[in-house]
């Protein structure tokens, strides 16, 4: 059946239908469905988004707008997508700065990608309020994509256990120093990479705070929600603390409950997401199960960035860059067996089964190290 066909079922019945069970992008703000009728469409055919990989249905009683990717609702998976050949996937090559005032062009996820990904089955995206509208669905999506391209080539030193290293100039143990704009200390952190050497906690917050301004500064510049952005960064005065949840750790032995409601700075949380299922721009996280390895200062468990065609973060060039799922899985897991340099410690490398592999995706209580939430990017 048609998505013509499907959207005029749904909008005789009054129910989202089809799309209720599957659906993954949805709109909740029925004084503009008139509009979103017509420019989310608009939008998916300029992302040359075929219309029969798309079901989009109204609830005509909540007045909700429901997209989600047509076919078998229990396929949540997104780390194959630059594989099928139905979705024409390639990469987009965007400019990044670089020191000296220049550019450098970098190949990374195309937003044509986080928008099927945020579309498969597996979790429930909501535009709501102030933030529903396409202009907030265009947003959302290339701040995930500044997210992806600033993850893309990054050589921070490792600290391995000792203390963090930041450039003096611009931070005081990673506080911005006073009169230094957060956007200039957290710039410096990518121009000039090699006087730094920080965790993978702290470098994910690192790509995803400046994926996030320098989107609103120079890739789609707004003075306003700029300054928004900034506010709620420098509250404390500290722009990496609390980026996330709290919620996200409660999984941690000494997490605080009273600190359970904290909203995160810029992150929002999303719980209980299907196994392979990643969002580009998405942080999840990998839990080091092993009781004695996850001791040792640093390999307690890996902070990890999604950056679409089954690619994670490489925040040390440690993997040219890089790591796909089943690589990443492999590198915490092997921690167990003493390997935490991935040339020097060779040797000591256990090959897993594909059985084996596959079962570290799952959930920890599944005997996996694969966490089910994930931190997306905030409706702003």
């Amino acid at each position: 059946m048609s998505q013509l066909k499907l959207t005029a079922l749904a909008l005789t019945l009054g129910v989202v239908g089809i799309g209720s069970a599957r659906a993954d992008v949805q709109f909740q703000c029925p004084a503009q469905l008139p509009t979103l009728e017509r420019t989310v469409p608009a939008y998916l055919r300029a992302m040359k988004i075929s219309a029969d990989l798309v079901v989009q249905t109204i609830d005509t009683k909540s007045g909700a707008l429901t997209l989600t990717l047509a076919g078998d609702p229990n396929d949540k998976q997104t780390l194959d997508f630059s594989r099928r050949a139905e979705f024409m996937l390639a990469t987009e090559r965007v400019r990044l700065p670089i020191a000296g005032g220049k550019f450098r062009r970098v190949d990374t996820v195309s937003k044509k990608e986080i928008v099927l990904a945020m579309l498969q089955h597996g979790r429930l995206i909501t535009f709501e309020a102030d933030s529903c509208s396409l202009d907030a669905l265009v947003n959302h999506v290339g701040v995930r994509q500044n997210i992806v391209a600033w993850a893309e080539n990054l050589n921070w030193d490792w600290p391995d256990g000792g203390p963090a290293r930041w450039n003096t100039r611009y931070w005081d143990r990673g506080t911005p120093k006073r009169g230094v704009s957060a956007h200039v200390a957290v710039m410096d952190a990518f121009l000039h990479q090699d006087k730094y050497a920080i965790g993978c906690y702290t470098a994910a917050k690192l790509v995803v705070v400046q994926g996030t301004l320098d989107y609103y500064r120079r890739v789609k510049p707004n003075a306003n929600r700029l300054r928004q952005i900034e506010r709620i960064l420098l509250k404390d005065g500290e722009p990496l603390v609390d980026v996330e949840p709290s919620e996200m750790w409660r999984f941690e032995k000494d997490f605080d409950a009273t600190q359970a409601a904290r909203l995160g700075k810029l992150l929002a949380l999303n719980t209980k997401i299907a196994k392979g299922n990643f969002v580009p721009g998405d942080w999840g996280y990998l839990l080091n199960t092993d009781v004695t390895t996850a001791q040792k200062t640093g390999y307690e468990g890996s902070n990890a960035i999604y950056m679409g065609r089954n690619k994670f973060d490489d925040f040390y060039n440690d993997h040219g860059h890089s790591f796909t799922y089943e690589e990443k899985l492999d590198e915490v897991y092997q921690w167990r067996n003493g390997v935490f340099n991935r040339v020097r410690d060779k040797a000591k490398r256990r090959a897993l089964s594909a059985q084996g592999l596959a079962q570290l995706g799952s959930g920890i209580a599944a005997g996996g190290l694969q966490l089910d939430t994930r931190l997306s990017p905030s409706h702003f």
